[in-house]
């Protein structure tokens, strides 16, 4: 069992697939995948960009965490996640997940997991900057 997190601080972009290839796959017959992506409207407004900030020396180790957690809850195999910081425009992926799994619904459920307790957990904040004005959004992630 295995697991890889990467924090990529903008201009560096966050590439699913790179990440992907770093997944073990070994005896894995599923792999689950989530990206998140910066919407391009809020209401009424374009979003021009999100601004992410982190504790970065406790969001690696929170995100390890969370993934060998996954790992231990739901008897997947693998995981690797990334998350971007800093400036991230509309349609640029901001967060990514791979599970891989013997079976598909562990694989599934263990995503799932990680996606909600990521925006719990993870020490993120996220200001949403538009066309109407800049807000900072409420709580982590």
């Amino acid at each position: 069992m295995s697991g890889t997190v990467l924090v990529e601080e903008a201009p560096v972009v966050l590439k699913p697939n790179d990440l992907l290839a770093r997944l073990d796959t070994k005896g894995c017959g599923a792999v689950v995948s989530f990206l998140g992506l910066t919407r391009e409207t809020e209401g009424e407004d374009d979003v021009l960009r999100l601004e992410f900030d982190a504790w970065q020396n406790k969001l690696t180790p929170v995100l390890a965490s969370l993934g060998q957690q996954a790992i231990e809850l739901f008897g997947v195999s693998s995981v690797a996640m990334a998350h971007r910081t800093g400036s991230v425009g509309p349609q640029e992926p901001i967060v990514a997940i791979h599970v891989g799994s013997a079976h598909r619904k562990e694989a599934f459920t263990a995503c799932e997991w990680l996606i909600d307790e990521l925006k719990k957990q993870a020490p993120i904040w996220k200001k949403e900057v538009t066309t109407g004005g800049e807000r900072w959004k409420e709580g982590l992630g």
